[in-house]
This record gives structure tokens, C-alpha cells and sequence, in this order.
């Protein structure tokens, strides 16, 4: 596999981009390869390079990429404006679609990030309450704003420390952490903190470092512990969200939060955040409470538009029914090479999610770092050198799409066989 044109690529970007990336997790060692044109399940570097994606943008290609509907959509809003700066009919046809699949999000609001739909929910759940503490789970992601960029100071359950420069001290203080899985932890730092906590906000299932799954019962459990110290319970579903269920994970797992934020998939490849919750917590936000949000791309029609376009798609064409069966496929098919090869590896997954853990099955954060990630990173480098696209760190997850079908599913089974093996 040749890669001269990425090394000069990323040699050039270096220059004038922080690590030659956009994002962090782009920075694969010692070369990122550079993309060049996407179809279906497959992704083209800058040397010719194909190879099959499991990555897929980190969730949101859920029909594959370059889906001819969504295509249209996007050319046939751009035929009408790509922005507007005020309200809009798709606007009100999505909030109302939502709100439909998503019972508890009775108000919502379009953003353009799911790191801006994580810092509204929160500002939301501080403004309706009153209190400044909030709770996140170790190891959740929830963008990268100051009050959730934290990590575990001396008391894992209750102080942070900020985990980037830039993160005020004082900021990172009001951030309480509880391991993922236990729900003893969680009463306790509810007890500990009576009437300070603003709201739990949490991945209904871990993706930042997984997946990693609920116990049985874990968020049931979460739900009643909040509402009996009343604090709010915020389900981050931008990864989740129509993916596990059209109703997310809240709807597969019949749980209900107060507020919801979604991203990604709704936004069918486009940028897009959505927050929403309790019409007696929205009705606070502005302009008709006090509460502050606002933003240019608020409600972008483009994104709107292909979002609408893959729901039509997710609802008419039963596609997660089959996707499902996909992913079960790729667990099951890793799962049997595993145990044929006598490696203490697990396969993890939900839905048309999966990982291989080099190490036991994680029930929570601490868990999950001590699988052994540098072999993981020797059999990712492996399958990339093979033609197959895993997300480049253990801590992630990997996503199938409605564009993989079985013989690709098989094609990737064949690889990893030879790339574990060896």
C-alpha cells in the first residue's frame, strides 16, 4: 500500500494545522492517510488507497456515504437557500418528527454540534434548578467545553481536575465524576451534595471508550436515584441516538431522562445538534425565559433537509432491523475468531456498534484502560494496511452502515482472522 501522497500531505499540514488535523482523533501514528472521495462503505486516499470504513465520520454515515437521497436532499435545499437567518418550515417539520420519536423532548432546539447541545442541556439544567455542581460519568464524552473536559482528581467520585489547559480550576470544581456501572457511587456523591447538584449527564451507553453496556437494571437505577434527590437526568444520545433504536437508547431501554441532546445521524452527514427536554425546563430557554442560547447555524435547512431524508429512509425501509442483524454478524463472526485463535479478547457491541477489547469486557472506565492498547494499535495499523478502516484507538467505537453488506462483513472477518493471527 503506497501512502506518498498523505506523508507529503500531512508534512504540508503540519505547517499550518495543529498535528497536520482538525481534530485529535484524526492524528493516526506516524500518518494519517488523507481522504480523497467516499461511497457506500468505503473510503479513497490521496494515493488510490480503498478501504472499508468502520469509522464512518464517528457515527453519522449510518446509510453508508454518498446515499443518492440524501445527495438530493442536500442539492435540492441548496436550490432554495442554504441559509436563512430566520425560522423555517423544515425547522418545525423536524422538531415535530423528533418530538414524535422522542416522547420525553416535549421542546427542542437545533444547534450545530453535539458539543453545543451538551453545554445548552447543561446550561438549561443549571438555569432551571439554580445550583452550579453537575455529574458526568468517568469516561464519558460529551464534547469538548470547559464544565465536561475534566478528569478524576484524588476522589474519583467526587472532585476533577480539568483535563486540558484552558479549563479554569474553579470550573472543573463544580464537575463531580461517578464510575460508569455503580450505582452505589452515584448515591453517595448524591447524598454527599444535597440540594447543590444541578443534573446527571450521562451516555446511556459508554461510546467515547467503547462501547461499554449498562448493567442490567444500572439505568433504571439511575433514574430513580435522581428523581429521589431531584436532580436532573440528561441522556447524551448524539452517538446513540437513531442508531440504537429510532427512539435511541431512552426508547430501548424504556427510561426516560428530563433532558436529551442528539447529533450526528439526525443530521444525515451535516452538522447538527439538537437539545431538548421537559417543556417546563425548555420553556426557560430564550426568548422565552431567561436562559441564553443562540447561534447562526441554529436550525442549518441543509442539515435539516438530509437528516429529514434519513429518517424517511431509517422509518420507511425498516433499516436498523436489518442493520442489527449486521452488526450480530460482525460480533458474532469476531467473537468465533477469538475464540478459535485462544486470545482472552471480547467483543463488545450493541446494535450496529462493536469493538474488539484486547483484555476483558469492560463494565466501566478503569476497567477499560487496562486492556492492552498497544496491541490493539499493532492490529489496527494491521487491518489499515489490509484495506480496513477501524477507528485508530481502543477507546472508540466502531460503527457498521446500512451500505455493508454481508460479503463486505465477510471480507473484513477474512482480514481480521489474518491480522489477529499473525
Amino acid at each position: 500500500m503506497q501512502i506518498d501522497s498523505s506523508i507529503r500531505l500531512f508534512d504540508c499540514a503540519k505547517k499550518v494545522m495543529p498535528g497536520g488535523v482538525s481534530s485529535p482523533v484524526r492524528a493516526i501514528s506516524p500518518c494519517p492517510f488523507y481522504t480523497s472521495r467516499a461511497e457506500g462503505p468505503y473510503l479513497w486516499d490521496a494515493d488510490g488507497n480503498r478501504y472499508i470504513d468502520y469509522c464512518l465520520a464517528y457515527g453519522p454515515m449510518i446509510l453508508g456515504h454518498c446515499h443518492p437521497a440524501i445527495a438530493s436532499a442536500a442539492a435540492d435545499q441548496m436550490s432554495r437557500g442554504w441559509l436563512y437567518g430566520t425560522p423555517s418550515l423544515l425547522e418545525v417539520a423536524a422538531a415535530r418528527r423528533i418530538s414524535r420519536l422522542y416522547p420525553s423532548m416535549e421542546m427542542l432546539r437545533f444547534v450545530s454540534t453535539g458539543t453545543e447541545a451538551t453545554m445548552a442541556a447543561i446550561r438549561v439544567a443549571r438555569g432551571a434548578t439554580g445550583r452550579d455542581k453537575i455529574i458526568k460519568i468517568e469516561g464519558g464524552f460529551h464534547g469538548a467545553h470547559d464544565s465536561v473536559l475534566v478528569k478524576a482528581g484524588s476522589g474519583a467520585t467526587t472532585l476533577s481536575i480539568p483535563d486540558s489547559k484552558g479549563v479554569p480550576v474553579d470550573t472543573a470544581r463544580n464537575t463531580l465524576q461517578v464510575p460508569y456501572n455503580d450505582l452505589d457511587a452515584l448515591e453517595k456523591v448524591l447524598s454527599s451534595y444535597p440540594g447543590q447538584i444541578a443534573c446527571l449527564i450521562m451516555e446511556p451507553v459508554l461510546g467515547n471508550i467503547g462501547p461499554v453496556l449498562p448493567l442490567p437494571g444500572y439505568l433504571e437505577g439511575v433514574r430513580r436515584l435522581t428523581k429521589e434527590h431531584d436532580v436532573l437526568l440528561i441522556f447524551d444520545e448524539v452517538i446513540t441516538g437513531f442508531r440504537l433504536s429510532l427512539g435511541g437508547a431512552q426508547e430501548l431501554f424504556g427510561v426516560k431522562p428530563d433532558l436529551t441532546t442528539l447529533g450526528k445521524i439526525i443530521g444525515g452527514g451535516f452538522p447538527v445538534g439538537v437539545f431538548g427536554g421537559r417543556r417546563d425546563l425548555m420553556e426557560q430557554v430564550a426568548p422565552e425565559g431567561g436562559i441564553y442560547q443562540a447561534g447562526t447555524f441554529n436550525g442549518s435547512p441543509v442539515s435539516l433537509a438530509c437528516g429529514m431524508a434519513t429518517l424517511d429512509i431509517l422509518e420507511k425501509e425498516k433499516v436498523l432491523d436489518k442493520l442489527n442483524l449486521t452488526g450480530k454478524q460482525m460480533r458474532d463472526g469476531l467473537q468465533e475468531i477469538v475464540a478459535d485463535l485462544g486470545y482472552n479478547y471480547h467483543v463488545v457491541g450493541i446494535a450496529s456498534m462493536f469493538k474488539i477489547f484486547f483484555g476483558d469486557e469492560p463494565q466501566d472506565y478503569a476497567q477499560a484502560l487496562k486492556c492492552d492498547k498497544n496491541s490493539y494499535l499493532a492490529f489496527f495499523r494491521r487491518m489499515l494496511r489490509a484495506g480496513i478502516f477501524l477507528t485508530p484507538s481502543q477507546y472508540e467505537t466502531d460503527f457498521i452502515s446500512a451500505a455493508h453488506n454481508s460479503q463486505v462483513i465477510e471480507t473484513t472477518l477474512e482480514a481480521a482472522r489474518s491480522c489477529l493471527k499473525n
